[in-house]
């Protein structure tokens, strides 16, 4: 397994990719997301457990349909196995995060340039 030892603050912020896989262990992933102004991650529900820390930004959390709260740099979401849930870009700038699966979710060196990549590929995989 790869250690890891990075500033994941700054390989953050400096992501320009909707999604982009940087680490995968045994029972562990890191993906850095950028979600552009006005966009969202897409409602989803994984069977992992996600964490997500969002660097910059702003936007609103979407758990189960319902509970909503807003986010911004700092802010933790922990989103258990099961939970349906959305991210939403509600500033300006791009939304700038980093997300924890446990286990991993995306295959090794996944890179979605942007959203509409990662629906297709989404929907190939599902296909």
């Amino acid at each position: 397994m790869p250690a890891f030892n990075e500033d994941i603050s700054a390989l953050a912020e400096s992501n320009q990719f909707f999604r982009k896989e940087i680490l995968t262990n045994e029972q562990s992933q890191i993906v850095l997301m950028s979600v552009e102004p006005g966009d969202d991650i897409g409602e989803e529900t994984h069977e992992v457990d996600q964490v997500l820390f969002f660097v910059s930004g702003e936007g609103e959390a979407i758990l189960n349909g319902d509970q909503r709260s807003k986010i911004g740099a700092n802010s933790l979401v922990v989103v258990p196995a099961g939970t349906l849930h959305n991210f939403v870009n509600t500033g300006q700038k791009p939304l700038k995060l980093f997300t924890v699966y446990a286990p991993p979710e995306e295959e090794p060196g996944t890179l979605h340039r942007d959203k509409a990549e990662a629906e297709a590929a989404e929907a190939a995989k599902e296909g």
